[in-house]
């Protein structure tokens, strides 16, 4: 069988086929339209959801405080909150760098460099952990990173369909 026959077979069983608008051939966008299009879908800055991340890790270290009122505790979060905040810094700091947007291939190394970056710096904080914050509290310092790597599922809902 040959591939134009196959091709036809697919298309016939294909609602609407490809002779569908929506599914027309993909097409190189005009600098006009490409403008529109990024008009139409702002993003979100890395900076954005790194500062909202920071605010939050304050807000909970604030609340542990009042709610314990142990200065440890407190502390625990914070560094819990600083356990996600200072990586995504350095991630969003290769990300928005010149090299990462030069080419495709050099973004998409760069991502997976910084992206290597910020697991290591994560590891390597919370292995350091005990050491800097004594008496340590474990379960205050994962409440906060969780709640601030929980920002990230926002800055998706912020940037809409």
């Amino acid at each position: 069988m040959s591939a134009r026959k196959l091709s036809a077979e697919i298309r016939a069983e294909v609602p609407g086929g490809w002779n569908d608008p929506e599914d027309a051939p993909v097409r190189a966008l005009t600098r006009q339209e490409a403008q529109a299009l990024v008009a139409r879908t702002p993003g979100v800055s890395p900076w954005t959801v790194v500062a909202v991340q920071a605010g939050v890790g304050a807000g909970v270290a604030a609340l542990v405080w009042l709610l314990w009122g142990e200065r440890s505790v407190a502390l625990s979060a914070l560094y819990g909150a600083a356990v996600v905040v200072v990586p995504a810094m350095l991630m969003a700091r290769g990300m928005t760098s010149r090299l990462s947007s030069m080419n495709p291939g050099a973004g998409a190394v760069s991502f997976m460099l910084w992206e290597l970056l910020k697991i290591a710096v994560s590891v390597a904080m919370l292995a350091l952990a005990p050491r800097f914050v004594q008496p340590l509290s474990w379960p205050a310092l994962l409440v906060a990173m969780v709640l601030c790597m929980k920002v990230y599922w926002f800055a998706l809902l912020w940037r809409g369909r």
